[in-house]
C-alpha cells in the first residue's frame, strides 16, 4: 500500500517525482516485472500494471488503484469467473496448464493465469465460428423451430400479476370465444394494455364529460360503429368512456375511501370521524343508510335496479334481481360469515342454505354411490380399499360430516360389548362442543358463504336494518354504516367516478423493445363496468387488447353457482323484464346467464381477433 499512495500530504510534483525515481531505482536494481497476457483496455482490480501497455517497459506502467472502480468491471466478479469457467469447459486446455507452459515456465499469478486462459478461449471461439460459416452443419427440427423463434419478430405481452402475487394456473384457460362469463366479484382495479394506443381516452373534453354523465343518467346507450379508424376524433367513444366509469354510492365523504371496507382500519386511521363520539350523529347516519338500502330493495324488487352491493367491515352482501345468474326470484349472498351470525339468522326466522357445503356433500354421495356400484361388480379386496379410502376422506373433511344422530346411539356397541359400565362416557357440554366445532371451522372461511332466496330475502333486508353489529363498535371504522354500491341511481346516493389514467411504456422482446400502451381504472368496480369496457375497447383497439383483474379477495365466492329449484326464465324474457333497469341489453343477457367461474374469479382476460379467452 506504501507504492500506491502517500502516507502524508504532499503536493502532486512530489508525488510524481517519487514515483519516477522509485521507478528508475527497481528497472536499475534488476527488478523487471513479468510479462501479462492480458485483454487490451481493462485492469485489474488490485493494484497493477496497466494490461494495455503490453509494450511499454517495465516500471513504466505502476499505478494506483482506482477508488471509483465497480468489481463487476474485472476478472474477479462473479459474471465473468463464471463465464470464463464455462467457456473454458468446452474443450479448451487448461488454463494453468497452458500458462504456466506459454509463457516460458515462469509462476504467473493467478489474475495472469486468467487473462492467458481468456485469451486462449477466445481464440477457440473464432476459430469455432470460423468453421461452422465455412461448413454449415445441417439443421434437425428442433433447432430450426428454435432459429425460427429467434429471428422471427416476437409480439411480447406484459405479465399481468393479481394483488396477492400468486401466479395463475394453466387449469382456468379457456377456449376463444365471442363472450367470457360473468364475474360477480367486486374488482378494485383493472390494467388493460394494448399494441394501440388509448390516446383517446385522455383529458375529456368539457361537453363530453356532460354528455357521459346525462347519458349515465338517462340510461342512453350510444352505438358505435364495428371499426373505428381514428378513436381520438371519436366524439362517441370519448363520451361512452365516461359514461362507463360512473357508479353510485352512500355513504359519500370526499376525505374517507369506503371501499374495501374488510381490512380497511389503516384507511380510516387518523381520519376525521365526528360521528366516532357522537350517539346522535350516528343514529342519523343510520337512519339515512336505512333508507337508502330500502330503495335499493324496491328498486330491485321493481326490476329497475338489476343489483347492488352492502359491503360492512366483517362481510359483503350481494343482491340480484330475479332473473340474473339463472335465478327464478331474488336471491343474495353474503360472505364471510361467522356462526354467531347464522345463529343469529336463524333465531329471525331467514330460511338459508350453505352452497358451497351442499355440493360437497352431494359430490361426496355420489361418490359413495359409485364407489359401490363399482365393488359390487369387482374383486373384494379392491372394493374393500375403495370403502377405506372414501372412508378415510370423510374423516379428514370434517367440516363436511353432518352427522346428526343421536349421542347415546354412538355408544350402542359398548352395551354389545358389555364395557358399558366401565368405560366413562363424555359429558354432554363435551358432545356439544364436538358438534360446535364443525361449525365454527367456517367461520372467515370461503366455505361459509351463505345464499338466501326468495321472499327470506326481504325478512334479511330487516335483519341487516336492525343488525347491532352490522356497525363497528370500535376501532376506526366505529359508528359508520356500511357502503352501498350500485350501478343505477337510489335514495341518498351520491355519482361517483372511477379514476382512469393512461401510460404508454416499452417492453423488452427477444427482437429489441415494443411500445405497450396501458389504460389503468381504479374504484370500486361492479361486473356491468367490466363488460361495458370490454365491449368499448373492441373497436377501439381493433379486437387486441389484454385485462389484467385485481380483485376483492372476501368478494371471488360470489361466483358461487345457484342451485334452481324451478324452470328458469328463458334469456328472452330476462332481457324484457330487465330492459328498464339501467344496463345494456348485451350487459343484462351476459348477467342473466349463470356464472361458470364456480369460486373463483377472472384474473386474466385477452382479446384476439375479437374473440375472448381468460383464466381464472
Amino acid at each position: 500500500m506504501s507504492g500506491c499512495y502517500s502516507p502524508s500530504f504532499k503536493k502532486p510534483s512530489d508525488v510524481l517525482r517519487m514515483r519516477k525515481k522509485r521507478a528508475r531505482s527497481e528497472t536499475f536494481g534488476g527488478k523487471v516485472s513479468s510479462p501479462v497476457v492480458s485483454v487490451e483496455g481493462v485492469r485489474p482490480f488490485l493494484p497493477g500494471p496497466l494490461l494495455s501497455a503490453q509494450g511499454r517497459a517495465g516500471g513504466a506502467g505502476v499505478k494506483r488503484r482506482n477508488p471509483f472502480a465497480n468489481i463487476e468491471n474485472t476478472y474477479n466478479s462473479p459474471k465473468k469467473r463464471a463465464l470464463s469457467h464455462t467457456v473454458c469447459g468446452i474443450g479448451a486446455p487448461d488454463v494453468k496448464t497452458t500458462a504456466a507452459a506459454g509463457l516460458d515456465g515462469k509462476s504467473l499469478t493467478l489474475h495472469e493465469r486468467l487473462n492467458a486462459g481468456t485469451l486462449l478461449t477466445e481464440e477457440l471461439l473464432q476459430q469455432q465460428q470460423q468453421q461452422q460459416l465455412q461448413k454449415p452443419a445441417p439443421i434437425s427440427g428442433d433447432e430450426s423451430l428454435f432459429e425460427e423463434d429467434l429471428f422471427e419478430p416476437v409480439r411480447s405481452e406484459p405479465v399481468l400479476k393479481s394483488p396477492d402475487g400468486r401466479a395463475v394456473s394453466d387449469a382456468g384457460v379457456s377456449e376463444p370465444c365471442l363472450e367470457f362469463p360473468a364475474d360477480w366479484s367486486l374488482k378494485t382495479r383493472l390494467l388493460f394494455t394494448s399494441p394501440q394506443s388509448f390516446s383517446w381516452a385522455e383529458q375529456p373534453k368539457a361537453q363530453e364529460e356532460a354528455q357521459g354523465l346525462t347519458a349515465h343518467c338517462r340510461a342512453a346507450y350510444a352505438s358505435l360503429p364495428a371499426n373505428i379508424q381514428e378513436p381520438r376524433g371519436c366524439a362517441e367513444l370519448r363520451c361512452g368512456f365516461q359514461q362507463c366509469l360512473q357508479y353510485w354510492q352512500h355513504p359519500s365523504f370526499s376525505w374517507l375511501s369506503l371501499f374495501p371496507r374488510i381490512g380497511a382500519e389503516r384507511k380510516f386511521s387518523g381520519k376525521i370521524t365526528p360521528w366516532a363520539q357522537d350517539d346522535n350523529l350516528q343514529q342519523s347516519l343510520m337512519s339515512d343508510w336505512s333508507v337508502s338500502l330500502t330503495s335499493l330493495y324496491n328498486l330491485l324488487k321493481a326490476r329497475l335496479c338489476p343489483y347492488f352491493y352492502l359491503c360492512s367491515h366483517q362481510f359483503t352482501v350481494l343482491f340480484r334481481a330475479a332473473g340474473l345468474n339463472g335465478a327464478k326470484s331474488i336471491s343474495a349472498l353474503l360472505t364471510p360469515t361467522t356462526r354467531g351470525l347464522r345463529e343469529a339468522m336463524k333465531a329471525e326466522g331467514i330460511e338459508f342454505t350453505l352452497p358451497l357445503l351442499e355440493d360437497k356433500k352431494k359430490s361426496r354421495d355420489a361418490s359413495e354411490v359409485e364407489s359401490s356400484r363399482q365393488a359390487d361388480g369387482e374383486d373384494p379386496a379392491k372394493s374393500g380399499e375403495a370403502v377405506k379410502s372414501e372412508h378415510s376422506e370423510n374423516e379428514v373433511d370434517d367440516d363436511d360430516d353432518d352427522d346428526e344422530d343421536d349421542d347415546d346411539d354412538g355408544f350402542s356397541w359398548l352395551q354389545e360389548m358389555g364395557v358399558q359400565d366401565k368405560i366413562k362416557k363424555p359429558d354432554a357440554i363435551s358432545i356439544k362442543l364436538r358438534k360446535e366445532h364443525r361449525e365454527v371451522c367456517l367461520d372467515h372461511r370461503p366455505e361459509s358463504v351463505v345464499l338466501v332466496e326468495g321472499s327470506n330475502t326481504f325478512t334479511l333486508l330487516n335483519f341487516l336494518v336492525n343488525c347491532k353489529s352490522l356497525v363497528a363498535g370500535a376501532g376506526s371504522q366505529a359508528g359508520f354504516p356500511p357502503t352501498l354500491l350500485a350501478p343505477t341511481a337510489f335514495r341518498g346516493a351520491s355519482l361517483h367516478t372511477l379514476k382512469a389514467r393512461t401510460v404508454n411504456v416499452k417492453t423488452q422482446i427477444r427482437t429489441g423493445y415494443q411500445d405497450v400502451c396501458s389504460l389503468e381504472v381504479t374504484g370500486p368496480i361492479m361486473p356491468h363496468t367490466v363488460h361495458a369496457l370490454t365491449q368499448l375497447l373492441k373497436p377501439a383497439q381493433k379486437g387486441e387488447f389484454s385485462v389484467g383483474l385485481y380483485t376483492h379477495e372476501p368478494t371471488a365466492v360470489l361466483n358461487v353457482p345457484i342451485s334452481q329449484t324451478s324452470e328458469p326464465e328463458t334469456l328472452e324474457d330476462v332481457v324484457q323484464d330487465l330492459g328498464r333497469c339501467g344496463l345494456q341489453q348485451g350487459t343484462v343477457q351476459q348477467l342473466a346467464v349463470p356464472t361458470t367461474l364456480g369460486r373463483s374469479a377472472l384474473r386474466q382476460l385477452h382479446m384476439r381477433g375479437h374473440s375472448y379467452s381468460w383464466r381464472s
